[in-house]
């Protein structure tokens, strides 16, 4: 091979080591491993809602606090020392980030980096740009397909047409098929009727539907979570609309999350979380006991905390989708019901 030739060959093996298809490889390597693949990563707690089913908001959490853009790439590094990861950006609002592209751009480069927004501050130059940066996807939050209830729910007036408008202008500006628009709502006490009025809604604006249960893990409030029997209607609309996304077998198991719990949570085995300031916890709602940090931690510390903590995690409280759509996958018919979103992803 001559000198040219490879230069060519490393060049090519350094895009093909960057392209979506090979960060998904890993990916599945991961979960074949039985390693962790999934991270949720609060890029901020700041927000601009006002919530009435989350108490965020209520604590005081200055910006100084929050990592930099080359912090999140030192910390994609070391993520990568695990593996190859879905990465769930979130907060608080993450769109408050100016920087939010360049944190996209920095983990985009080894995981598959998504956020989850309320959809206020989205404009078309900033879709646009997210999506260049690498962004693999997107959830817009939506509760209410009614205007009114939703502004109530949210505490912001103008937020349903503003996370409407959020929804269109993600699914018009990507450019690529992979790239996943989705609709997700939390499921509460007042709005299972709304579900089909929402799916059909992400529908008419080329968009997926996801839905997760409220947990009172929130709010410490558990009148906002639904009651009786759920499964069985969500699964009958899940049969009737294709662009329904969130996995079956995770559906069938709303009503058990719902009257007593699920136990065998996997939080820190395969999913874990990293908060604002880069200290990792085996969940979101656990985030008040580190086992480490993402910047000063090894990787054997990490790993090793994180392993710590699952074994003496009894938790049952939530079915978030961070932990039920990743732990219905080692159920054979949950990783059946995957593999369609894999491949079209």
């Amino acid at each position: 091979m001559t000198g040219g030739s490879r230069q060519a060959a490393v060049i090519a093996r350094q895009i093909y080591m960057q392209t979506p298809l090979r960060r998904k490889l890993g990916i599945v390597a991961s979960y074949w491993l039985r390693r962790q693949f999934w991270a949720a990563w609060q890029v901020t707690y700041r927000c601009n809602f006002r919530c009435t089913f989350c108490n965020y908001w209520k604590k005081e959490r200055p910006s100084d606090h929050e990592l930099t853009p080359e912090q999140f790439a030192d910390g994609a590094e070391k993520l990568r020392e695990i593996g190859n990861m879905m990465v769930s950006l979130a907060g608080g609002e993450p769109l408050l980030r100016r920087d939010l592209p360049e944190i996209v751009e920095a983990l985009a480069k080894y995981h598959l980096p998504m956020i989850t927004t309320n959809g206020w501050l989205v404009t078309e130059d900033l879709a646009r740009e997210l999506w260049a940066r690498g962004l693999y996807g997107v959830s817009v939050s939506i509760d209410f397909a009614d205007a009114e209830r939703h502004d109530r729910a949210r505490g912001v007036r103008g937020a349903y047409k503003r996370a409407v408008r959020a929804l269109e202008t993600f699914s018009r500006t990507r450019t690529q098929p992979r790239q996943k628009v989705n609709l997700m709502a939390v499921l509460r006490n007042d709005n299972l009727d709304e579900m089909e009025k929402l799916i059909l809604l992400a529908k008419k604006r080329d968009a997926y539907f996801m839905v997760q249960p409220y947990c009172s893990m929130k709010t410490g409030d558990e009148s906002f979570a639904p009651q009786g029997h759920v499964s069985k209607t969500l699964i009958e609309l899940k049969k009737r609309h294709k662009n329904f996304l969130s996995n079956t077998v995770f559906l069938e198991r709303f009503d058990e999350a719902l009257n007593g719990g699920v136990p065998g949570c996997l939080a820190g085995r395969s999913f874990f979380n990293i908060d604002h300031r880069g200290d990792i916890a085996k969940c979101v709602e656990d985030m008040d006991n580190p086992v480490g940090n993402i910047l000063t931690s090894s990787t054997e510390e990490i790993l090793a905390g994180l392993s710590e903590a699952h074994r003496r995690n009894t938790c049952k409280a939530c079915w978030y989708n961070c932990r039920g759509e990743v732990e219905v996958i080692y159920n054979p018919r949950g990783l059946i019901n995957f593999i369609p979103t894999l491949l079209n992803g």
